[in-house]
């Protein structure tokens, strides 16, 4: 097959290809409007359809026509379908206007002068079938060549802050339509090869994908690109087997009758092998489509980062906010938001979705409920059944998140509240095992006051007056501790008191160093214990003995240790009188607990006794410096 008639058959094909391509442009255009029953027709869309279908049409007709060799063709016919042609530069720019900054003024008044071009165009090519009965005119198509020349440059000039990509799909489409306008208006069109035919005849495709990708990415990118891709690619492979395979066959056969059987075979087989091949190129135009030109995200990839991401997240609102955020990114759109939803609006689907709006309700196991909104999506964008499966995926993702965020912070408000109970009622012991000392130590002190009474009257009142101001000073400390130094003095009151008693019997040795005197200890944790060896000790010896206080720190595992010692040389006692004693004595039981109850197993109370020798009580906690009082 020759030159001309390569390029007379890319003509053809690319004329009904462009028919039913825009055609099909044209259902979807009237399909997809946005309102039914009135005029809501998207105008560049619409434009762009009727302009396509009256240039490819015109021109299929004109060729069909000088093949069937039916006459010259009508010019108005021509004339009508280069001014179709001429118009979908001035829609480009128009669809630039569309995508450009609202106060960028300039570009608007690009869009008039490039529809006033069109217009003269038009013009031109009217008055030349009035003046000479020829369309198109030569003039015409000058005007258009110089004209898309100098809109490129406009554009380039007033949207310099436009995307790069929203560049050079102007570049491409204009300069495309240049060359072919130039061609157009040229004298060689009847011996140009069929790439130049190609590229003069076919340039309102380019176009038109100018103004789809501008301003229709998704509206139209899975509704026609796909379909449009796929024609093209399957009328590409159809051309390449007839002029590479199917041909030269036929031309071994010129000697055989036109419709001989082998020839048959061969035009079935290679039929067959087109509609074979369609599901593949099918396939290739839908991945171009979504991973090229509309690059959508790997939505298998995109949950499993949202995924990890919310698994990070420790509140329900960072938690929604992330899913906002990756779900606007992924879909493009300009607003995302979320907010609560009452008990009764459950039965919402899933994902609901109107134009330019999606919501997406959160499953969680219970109340409150969330609903997640996507809003002002770009380029007219639409969700496809993909999109609804990863966005019904999200949400339950995320309906899992936040409701293992619930368990864990019910739990931790749970512990919380055990503690603050556990709290308050060690406190409510603390005190009460508190006030078991006071009237203990009472009684005894009041039993002593009553013996001296009788004994001596005037140390009865003296011993009287020490109380009182004893009892002052314990009741005037209601805390859980106090500092070592006013538990000194504390014993040393309450010792005075029992010398009073017992006279030279007893004796009295303190031996705690003043830097130790500044730590906190638990309140009323020694008087117990000198109080147990006047009682079991001193006063059952019949010499009396002496009651020895002292304190000290040790360090043991890079911890540090107070000790604290009461000892007397009493009578001591055997091991079995000791428990008895140690059990139900109430002033040991207290200290125990009190322990227990605020270092746990690290402190210890010692009670060592031999009789005739004495008994030695050691208490022995953890300090820190903290301990210090300043």
């Amino acid at each position: 097959m020759n030159s001309p008639n390569i390029a007379s058959l890319v003509n053809l094909l690319g004329f009904t290809v462009g028919v039913a391509l825009y055609a099909l442009l044209l259902v979807m255009v009237v399909r997809h409007r946005q309102a039914k029953g009135k005029f809501s027709f998207d105008f560049l869309l619409l434009a762009t359809a009727i302009l396509g279908l009256l240039w490819n049409a015109g021109e299929l007709i004109a060729v069909v026509w000088k093949d069937f060799g039916a006459g010259a063709v009508a010019p108005v016919l021509l004339a009508i379908s280069y001014s179709a042609l001429g118009f979908l530069p001035s829609v480009v720019v128009h669809s630039a206007w569309k995508n450009s900054e609202p106060e960028n003024r300039n570009t608007g008044w690009l869009t008039y002068a490039a529809y006033g071009l069109s217009l003269l165009a038009t013009f031109f090519h009217f008055k030349s079938i009035v003046l000479y009965d020829v369309a198109p005119s030569d003039a015409a198509l000058r005007i258009l060549t110089v004209g898309s020349l100098a809109l490129l440059a406009g554009l380039l000039v007033f949207n310099f802050r436009a995307l790069a990509e929203n560049k050079r799909i102007w570049i491409a489409a204009l300069l495309i339509f240049a060359v072919s306008a130039l061609h157009l208006s040229s004298d060689a069109e009847e011996n140009s090869s069929w790439l130049v035919e190609l590229v003069a005849h076919q340039s309102s495709l380019p176009l038109a994908l100018a103004i789809l990708l501008q301003d229709y990415r998704f509206a139209f990118a899975d509704l026609f690109l796909k379909r449009a891709l796929s024609l093209l690619l399957v009328s590409l492979t159809a051309f390449g087997v007839y002029v590479f395979a199917a041909a030269p066959l036929f031309a071994l056969h010129t000697a055989h009758e036109e419709n001989d059987i082998q020839r048959v075979s061969i035009t079935l087989t290679f039929w067959i092998a087109t509609a074979l091949v369609y599901p593949s190129l099918h396939g290739f135009a839908v991945w171009l489509v979504d991973n090229i030109i509309l690059r959508r995200a790997d939505y298998a990839s995109l949950r499993v980062e949202i995924s990890k991401t919310i698994e990070q997240r420790d509140s329900v609102e960072d938690v929604l906010n992330e899913t906002c955020r990756r779900l606007a990114l992924a879909l493009s759109a300009r607003k995302s938001d979320w907010n609560l939803i009452s008990e009764n609006e459950t039965n919402l689907p899933a994902v609901n979705f109107a134009v330019r709006r999606a919501e997406i309700f959160v499953p969680v196991a219970e109340s409150p409920f969330y609903a997640i909104h996507l809003d002002d999506f770009s380029g007219g964008r639409r969700l496809l059944s993909g999109e609804l499966e990863m966005l019904e995926a999200v949400a339950l993702l995320a309906a899992r998140r936040i409701d293992a965020l619930r368990v864990t912070h019910e739990r931790c408000a749970r512990e919380i509240r055990e503690q603050e109970f556990s709290k308050l009622a060690t406190e409510a012991q603390l005190t009460a095992l508190r006030a078991q000392i006071n009237p203990h130590f009472l009684f005894n002190a009041l039993t002593t006051i009553g013996y001296l009474i009788n004994a001596a009257p005037d140390k009865a009142f003296a011993t009287l007056m020490k109380l009182t101001a004893l009892l002052r000073r314990v009741l005037k400390s209601g805390g859980e501790f106090s500092t070592l130094s006013e538990e000194i003095e504390l014993v040393e009151s309450y010792l005075e008191i029992e010398r009073a008693r017992f006279e030279e019997r007893l004796a009295v040795e303190i031996d705690v160093p003043k830097d130790l005197r500044a730590l906190c200890i638990p309140a009323l944790i020694l008087q117990p214990l000198a109080e147990n060896a006047v009682k079991h000790g001193i006063s059952k010896a019949a010499r009396g003995g002496a009651v020895k206080i002292s304190a000290r720190l040790s360090n043991e595992k890079d911890r540090v240790f107070l000790e604290l010692k009461v000892s007397d040389s009493g009578a001591g006692a055997v091991s079995g009188e000791l428990e008895r004693n140690r059990r139900s004595g109430v002033g040991l039981n207290n200290i125990e607990q009190r322990l227990r109850s605020y270092y746990g197993t690290s402190a210890v109370l010692r009670i060592e006794s031999q009789a005739g020798r004495g008994t030695t009580a050691e208490i022995k906690f953890p300090v820190s410096e903290s301990a210090f009082i300043k």
